[in-house]
């Protein structure tokens, strides 16, 4: 590296990852459980349905072409009678799509990776919902001892007035940490943008917009969450109809539409939040003689450094450790740049003089 190029990227540092993307859109009727197998988990089933209820042969998600979006769509489906799930529980419905073990790596969140999910979906004007739980989206975690229940939940409830609801673990509590009135959902095509910091010190950020006037329809933010559940091997979202029948006459048949899925790994987090936990990035001591701490950093915001000389001539690499220290003492005297690296990328610039 250069001298004055590095000077620009000192300038001009921002936090850029890798980026790694999936998307998955219908593409007309026909073959629909293949087209999302071969995108979520090819050679293998990511579909949850409950077609084997039905006496004869019925699919319960198909492609079908919507006016208003002008393009196709996935159309998921469930029957007040006889669906249940899976055939294997009979007080609730399943039609649902997941990644799981079987998809590629780059659909499985691991701790220390910042993940984006993105989708479109439509609920009938007329939907209606269980007192209990009408799940549209999921995170769940994969082993451990939490993972029988999600972290997260996007779920209709029957209220006053009808709600979605935004839910919330990092153990084995869910708990309500928004709320918005279902009827602005209702009978209207919106997106969703959920990006995730999985990591106990991690983040995460929802939105829900109205497609058709780009209005607001939800949004919630923490940047200071538990997103990791001990013991997970892996984090995956599941979408769909998923529903409770104890109060099985509250409900009717029902579809929801739903397109435009994408898992994006790596992708850079714009908040005002993460760009005041790297600004607040240091060494200390600084200036220093042979060793320097890293502070205000945790083990999952970064995987090494990297040292250049004053000319920008790479001099040292090191790993990212526990305490975070990094010892300097074969280097001569001088002025240093120091490079906090993440996935081969360089997250942060600090300034070190050595004595």
């Amino acid at each position: 590296m250069n001298y004055p190029n590095y000077l620009l990227l000192l300038v001009f540092c921002i936090c850029q990852i890798s980026i790694a993307q999936t998307i998955l859109n219908a593409n007309g009727p026909g073959n629909t459980y293949e087209d999302i197998n071969a995108v979520l988990a090819p050679g293998f089933n990511v579909i949850e349905v409950p077609d084997c209820s039905h006496a004869t042969s019925v699919e319960h998600i198909d492609e079908v072409f919507d006016t208003e979006m002008n393009t196709n769509v996935f159309r998921f489906i469930a029957h007040k009678t006889p669906d249940n799930d899976r055939c294997q529980n009979f007080d609730r419905q399943r039609t649902e799509i997941k990644t799981y073990d079987k998809s590629p790596d780059n659909l499985l969140a691991v701790e220390g990776e910042i993940v984006q999910y993105k989708w479109k979906f439509k609920i009938p004007s007329d939907f209606q919902v269980s007192s209990s739980f009408t799940h549209l989206h999921q995170i769940k975690s994969v082993d451990g001892p939490y993972a029988s229940i999600p972290m997260i939940t996007l779920t209709a409830r029957k209220a006053t007035p009808d709600r979605l609801e935004l839910r919330y673990t990092p153990i084995n509590n869910q708990t309500t940490i928004g709320t918005a009135d279902l009827d602005l959902f209702r009978g209207h095509w919106v997106e969703v943008t959920e990006t995730i910091l999985y990591a106990n010190a991690g983040s995460y950020d929802i939105s829900i917009t109205k497609i058709s006037d780009n209005s607001i329809l939800f949004s919630y933010n923490d940047t200071s969450v538990d997103m990791w559940q001990d013991g997970s091997s892996f984090a995956r979202p599941k979408w769909g109809i998923y529903r409770s029948l104890n109060s099985i006459d509250d409900l009717q048949d029902e579809t929801v539409l739903f397109n435009s899925f994408s898992i994006e790994e790596n992708v850079t987090l714009s908040s005002t939040s993460f760009k005041n936990k790297i600004a607040s990035i240091s060494l200390y001591p600084n200036p220093a003689r042979s060793i320097i701490s890293i502070k205000n950093i945790d083990s999952n915001d970064y995987d090494g450094i990297k040292i250049y000389d004053s000319s920008g001539k790479l001099v040292l690499k090191k790993s990212q450790n526990a305490n975070h220290n990094i010892n300097i003492s074969s280097l001569g005297k001088g002025f240093y740049f120091i490079n906090i690296m993440q996935k081969n990328k360089t997250i942060k610039v600090l300034k070190c003089i050595l004595e």
